[in-house]
């Protein structure tokens, strides 16, 4: 549904026109070409520090939707790449850490609506690998409007992946 450049609306189910290898030599290493041709590596360096996403994952930053308990959740929301949002989101529109959830909420059922949410903006969206969309959240007490973005790009391997944010955060 979406890809690494632009998320398509009612364009070819896979989403990538380059099949998720932008900005990637044949290596799978950074393409670190300008677009004038010179190499910006010699201008400036090569990187200092990397922060994968893995390494997010593992750290909490990043909650992988991909595991068990919410892969089918995200298929079934008609996401073929790998989707993640991070840990504030997941707060704010699933679940907070230690926080019971109000009467007759669960995880699941918030997380389809994040899920749900999303889908709506991409469909409605031109060709952009990022798209804003809001979620209402019901509290206990009242909704809750949570603002949230999308950003699709390689992944670690390349491969692309769909990252969920509050809005904000980057």
């Amino acid at each position: 549904m979406v890809g690494p450049a632009w998320i398509p609306s009612r364009k070819p189910r896979c989403g990538c026109a380059d099949g998720g290898r932008r900005n990637r030599s044949q290596s799978g290493k950074a393409d670190t070409m300008s677009t004038s041709g010179q190499d910006l590596g010699d201008l400036f360096g090569e990187p200092s520090a990397v922060y994968s996403r893995r390494q997010a994952v593992e750290d909490g930053v990043l909650v992988d939707l991909m595991q068990a308990e919410t892969i089918g959740l995200v298929r079934e929301a008609g996401f073929k790449f790998p989707v993640a949002m991070t840990a504030g989101a997941f707060a704010a529109t699933a679940a907070a850490i230690g926080e019971p959830l109000p009467a007759g909420q669960d995880i699941q059922g918030r997380l389809w609506d994040v899920l749900w949410m999303l889908r709506c903006a991409i469909r409605g969206a031109d060709q952009t690998d990022r798209v804003k969309f809001r979620v209402s959240v019901w509290n206990g007490r009242r909704r809750d409007e949570v603002k949230l973005w999308a950003s699709c790009g390689p992944g670690d391997d390349g491969a692309p992946v769909v990252t969920m944010m509050l809005e904000g955060e980057d």
